[in-house]
């Protein structure tokens, strides 16, 4: 026996939510661009910032501040 499961049908997207996933990656990816031309850090931490999207992240977790 197999241990996946079928994946189900998703329901089609709204025009709105498809413009809202648009706006979303289109922000994150001028977030990235600016964190690019941002000068390095010295002994600073090592990956990316922790509240380059308005969160605050570490190790995979996220909260809101």
């Amino acid at each position: 026996m197999s241990d996946e499961t079928p994946e189900q049908p998703r329901k089609p997207l709204s025009e709105a939510a498809k413009r809202a996933l648009a706006e979303a990656e289109a922000r994150r990816a001028a977030i990235d661009e600016a964190a690019k031309a941002r000068p390095k850090e010295i002994n600073g931490r090592t990956g990316p910032e922790p509240v380059r999207y308005g969160d605050w992240e570490v190790g995979g977790i996220a909260s809101d501040f």
